[in-house]
C-alpha cells in the first residue's frame, strides 16, 4: 500500500471518539492553499487517527503548519442488501513544521509502506477548471 504526504495548516482537531469497545478514532482537518490563474483554491481535508495513534495531535496546536503522512483506506459495507463504500485518509505521522518544534509526532509505519514511494497529493488535486468539486 502506498503512503502519501500532505502539508498544510491544522484548522480543526476533534476529541477522541470511542466507536466500539475495541476501536477509537480522532479526526482533524488540514487546510491547503493553491494559487492558479490569479485565483486561490482552498481545500479542507479531513483525516483520522486510530487506536494508539490518537495522541499524535496532543502536541500540535491549531493554526500550525504540519506535514501529514497517511494511507488511503477503502471499505465496502453492506446492510439490508444495500452496498456502500467508504474512503478514509488514515494518518500515521503528524509533523509540526513550525520553527522550534521540529520533532515529529509519529508511530511506526506499517511494514508494507516503508519502502514505497511517497507522493504529493496536493500536486495532483487541482483541475484546470474552477469548479469546487
Amino acid at each position: 500500500m502506498a503512503s502519501y504526504e500532505l502539508t498544510g495548516r491544522l484548522v480543526e482537531k476533534y476529541n477522541e471518539q470511542k466507536v466500539t469497545d475495541s476501536f477509537r478514532k480522532r479526526e482533524f482537518v488540514v487546510e491547503t492553499r493553491e494559487s492558479k490563474n490569479d485565483r486561490e483554491f482552498i481545500e479542507s481535508i479531513k483525516f483520522q487517527l486510530t487506536q494508539d495513534k490518537c495522541g499524535l495531535l496532543d502536541s500540535v496546536n491549531l493554526n500550525e503548519d504540519v506535514k501529514i503522512t497517511f494511507n488511503l483506506r477503502g471499505r465496502r459495507y453492506e446492510k439490508d442488501g444495500k452496498v456502500s463504500y467508504f474512503t478514509n485518509l488514515e494518518a500515521w505521522r503528524v509533523e509540526s513544521l513550525n520553527k522550534g518544534n521540529s520533532a515529529p509526532a509519529q508511530q511506526s509505519a506499517p511494514a508494507t509502506s516503508s519502502a514505497q514511494q511517497v507522493e504529493q497529493v496536493a500536486a495532483t488535486s487541482a483541475p484546470d477548471d474552477d469548479l469546487p468539486f
